[in-house]
């Protein structure tokens, strides 16, 4: 209780359930919930690569007993050929021992009699960097990484529609429970249909807390400069799990062992429940005051569509990236497993920053211009990461992807619910499901195409999909000026003067500026007999 205390804000305490939350104990909750689902977004990324490598060498190989045999019979079955009756020692980075493996073809072992046993754990798996086993594990690792955001994808209409029948608690809170249910059953899966499972069961947790979290900033934040702030310093929540989850997870799986990052997080899911039971109590069904636009209504508006495809190529971007680096590292680099989380970690970083640098700056030059910079950004990094050829020099395109999609986020986030406000009904919870279903569809699509595009196309298939990536997103970024300054509908025009918010800058200058004053609201443009509509 006395943590809570130091916690919470001082206006929340003493609040009774029926009132509502406070902005700042809001922004709490939403914070917490995008911070923890995107630590088990992102956690696994590390893991699933060296598991699945794991599992398929275990189908087809005998465990030595102990590591002096093993090492004993490495040895002398090397030096004279590794192709013998005896066969050849492989490191299993599951179980950190070597691994008999019996009756399997690899195209390049050059140089394998000449390696040293210290040189054993980083240079084996150098090994298969000709072998088709490698190629053919990004499909795998694709479609587990996809089922998410699949999931979420369908999932993401009914949330939207409950969020706007019995309001932001429920959901938010079953998000909860769900995240809590699918990391456990992560900590303890032992093949490849069960952590299927568990990734799937995710995407409703998230569907959950992304809707109704995002809904709730914006019925609550109504003046659109401060919605902006408070929608880059919830994504930075989302950032700091994408930040902390790579190294987390691969660092705890290779030393720990693969339950201890996953019981862990849990426990954090646990608390982050708790809080928000103690912040708003028990939660209640609270409907809207309004109907909200008919989801159709959105998804034929094209600026809408716009925005939604900005979040969606980004989000492909970032997709395709964290299902086929960890790969291609371990063909080509020998990566160990915590460097597999590591190399992400840059990008991390400069999300990280960009959410909290753009939310601001973006008000200033206008988010279409910081969204539309951010995709040509983001694909010209996307183009230089196959030139890369060790983890450092991997850094800076890693940096400027990370940096670039929380231009696009912190840009586009905002902008939804603003012209929602502009062209329609002000009830959130559509718009922001179409949000998330274009998050959803970028990183449903994009390690699955990615991952048959590699595997279809073979040794060049990085290359190619990395390349295809980045024109894609390149060749998007100039519908952002579509964006830049948005007409209102006819039936809002009247609306404009009546408006709680200070309308948007998209193009760095007022529009409709609204200031409240007592009970009236005039336009700055009045002063020259202009009306307000005019811009």
């Amino acid at each position: 209780m006395c943590a809570a205390k130091l916690l919470l804000p001082k206006e929340y305490l003493g609040k009774t359930s029926s009132e509502k939350p406070s902005k700042k104990t809001a922004l709490l909750i939403v914070f917490l919930a995008l911070f923890l689902d995107n630590i088990l977004l992102t956690v696994v990324v590390p893991i699933i690569p060296s598991f699945l490598f794991a599992e398929e060498m275990h189908a087809n190989v005998t465990l030595q007993t102990s590591e002096q045999e093993t090492s004993i019979q490495s040895s002398n079955s090397l030096t004279s050929n590794p192709l013998s009756k005896f066969g050849s020692q492989i490191f299993s980075y599951y179980n950190n021992s070597f691994i008999l493996v019996e009756n399997m073809e690899f195209d390049n072992f050059q140089g394998l009699q000449n390696s040293s046993k210290t040189e054993d754990r980083d240079t084996n798996l150098c090994k298969l960097e000709g072998n088709k086993f490698l190629l053919n594990e990004n499909f795998k690792v694709g479609l587990l990484f996809a089922s998410k955001p699949f999931v979420q994808l369908l999932v993401n209409p009914i949330i939207g529609f409950l969020t706007n029948r019995i309001g932001n608690g429920i959901p938010l809170f079953v998000g909860f429970i769900v995240m809590f249910v699918s990391t456990l059953v992560f900590a303890f899966a032992e093949n490849y249909a069960v952590l299927f499972f568990a990734r799937a069961v995710q995407g409703i947790g998230s569907a959950c807390s992304s809707v109704a979290g995002l809904t709730l900033l914006a019925s609550l934040y109504q003046d659109d400069k401060e919605r902006g702030v408070a929608m880059s310093i919830a994504l930075s929540g989302l950032a700091l799990g994408v930040l902390v989850g790579p190294p987390f997870g691969s660092v705890l799986y290779e030393f720990f062992g693969k339950p201890t990052p996953f019981l862990i997080l849990a426990s954090f899911i646990l608390l982050g429940g708790a809080l928000q039971l103690f912040i708003m109590k028990k939660p209640k069904v609270v409907a809207e005051t309004q109907k909200g636009t008919p989801w159709l209504t959105l998804l034929k508006d094209p600026y809408i569509l716009i925005a939604a495809g900005v979040l969606c190529f980004g989000s492909i971007a970032i997709g395709v990236t964290e299902a086929i680096i960890p790969i291609w590292m371990m063909r080509t680099m020998c990566s160990r497993d915590w460097e597999l989380g590591v190399s992400l970690l840059p990008g991390s970083i400069s999300y990280l920053i960009g959410t909290n640098l753009f939310g601001v700056v973006a008000n200033k030059m206008g988010r279409w211009l910081c969204s539309m910079t951010g995709l040509i950004l983001c694909g010209a990094a996307c183009i230089s990461i196959p030139y890369a050829t060790n983890l450092y020099t991997m850094i800076p395109s890693t940096f400027i992807i990370g940096i670039s999609l929380g231009m696009i986020d912190c840009s586009m986030v905002p902008l939804m619910g603003h012209l929602v406000d502009l062209r329609h009904v002000s009830v959130y919870g559509g718009v922001y499901a179409i949000a998330d279903v274009a998050f959803s569809f970028g990183f449903a699509v994009g390690p699955l195409a990615g991952g048959a595009l590699v595997q279809s196309l073979g040794i060049g298939g990085f290359f190619w999909t990395m390349t295809a990536i980045g024109i894609v997103n390149m060749v998007y970024a100039p519908f952002c000026f579509f964006l830049r300054n948005p007409p209102a509908r006819e039936e809002k025009q009247s609306d404009c003067s009546s408006l709680l918010t200070r309308r948007y800058q998209n193009s760095g200058k007022s529009f409709c500026h609204v200031v409240k004053t007592k009970k009236t609201f005039f336009s700055s443009s009045l002063k020259d007999g202009a009306s307000p509509q005019k811009r």
